[in-house]
């Protein structure tokens, strides 16, 4: 595994989510579609260019994007409470994180069009009363052909 790139983010959204995708793609989905009940269950909503991340907070959220030249295949399941990957189509070169439900760009990097895994780690769900916490999402994006929805580690709560 090989970093490209490596930062941290911090930034308000609400309806406890967020959104990463091509700085294209927010104008082409259609929301109120793309959650669905195992989207919801999964944390995680997907549209060929856009992908929606099912946060515990309302609010504050933090976390780090990691661009790499090839997938992390060593994965420590017991730092984090679910970890879950998906497909990516990137027709532009600049891929964002959006708010929600304003999308605004609150981070935004060049890579290159093509196609990308996306795997987001969650942390400290159970942190999170009402709506704050510590909660903290991890994005490892690489290349890749593969655009389906797999659960790596189901997140239960109350367990």
């Amino acid at each position: 595994m090989r970093y490209n790139m490596n930062q941290t983010f911090n930034f308000y959204t609400q309806y406890h989510q967020f959104y990463i995708g091509d700085k294209l793609s927010s104008a082409k989905v259609n929301l109120e579609d793309f959650w669905t009940d195992d989207a919801y269950e999964d944390r995680l909503a997907i549209e060929k260019e856009l992908i929606g991340v099912r946060t515990q907070s309302y609010g504050n959220i933090k976390g780090e994007i990691n661009i790499l030249d090839v997938e992390n295949t060593y994965i420590d399941t017991s730092k984090y409470d679910h970890i879950v990957e998906g497909g990516l189509i990137m027709e532009s070169d600049t891929l964002v994180i959006l708010d929600c439900p304003n999308t605004n760009i609150e981070f935004k990097i060049k890579i290159n069009p093509g196609k990308y895994r996306v795997r987001i780690y969650s942390s400290n769900l159970k942190s999170v009363v009402e709506d704050e916490g510590d909660d903290y999402y991890k994005i490892e994006i690489w290349p890749d052909s593969n655009m389906e929805r797999k659960v790596l580690k189901q997140y239960i709560p109350n367990k």
